[in-house]
């Protein structure tokens, strides 16, 4: 039986390498581009958790806070919030440096990830120690944790170092 399939397998081989060579004549252009995967466009070099689960793993054993983006890939306050977002140069540092990232399009079954709503775009923060910080929001008071495009250089980024801040006092 292995005998017989080895061939078909070989010849699977071979032409599948062979849709995958580039072509010779320089018309494709070689971009130094990261591949947009878990980030969904949200910052490409970042680095990005799957799932709710491996965030929560990776802010215990790395004692960071994590930063969850709840959105949708067609809402155009999500899109706008993206633009801004990965635009900061402070954002994605701070983004980079001291927060686990999770960004969703779906929501958890967790429903401490929407104390006041399933709404997009919104933005939670929850410590190492697994807490969702429900004092940590944005300045509208029927959406606590939604920003808007010009709250990101402001607000956001204050929210941010709140983060920071009460991961060093609290914890």
């Amino acid at each position: 039986m292995v005998k017989r399939l080895m061939p078909v397998l070989l010849i699977l081989v071979v032409v599948s390498s062979s849709f995958g060579k580039p072509e010779k004549n320089g018309s494709a252009k070689k971009e130094n581009k990261f591949p947009q995967t878990l980030s969904r466009g949200w910052g490409d070099e970042l680095t990005w958790t799957q799932t709710y689960e491996e965030a929560l793993f990776r802010a215990r054993s790395s004692n960071k806070p994590i930063m969850v983006i709840h959105h949708l890939e067609d809402c155009p306050h999500s899109q706008a919030l993206k633009q801004v977002f990965t635009s900061s140069k402070k954002i994605q540092k701070m983004a980079d440096e001291d927060f686990i990232l999770l960004n969703l399009v779906y929501e958890t079954t967790d429903k401490h990830l929407s104390p006041d709503g399933q709404y997009v775009p919104r933005i939670i923060f929850v410590d190492p120690s697994l807490t969702v910080r429900a004092d940590i929001t944005g300045r509208y008071a029927n959406r606590l944790y939604t920003y808007e495009p010009a709250d990101l250089l402001c607000v956001m980024i204050s929210n941010m170092e709140k983060a920071k801040r009460l991961l060093k006092t609290e914890l």
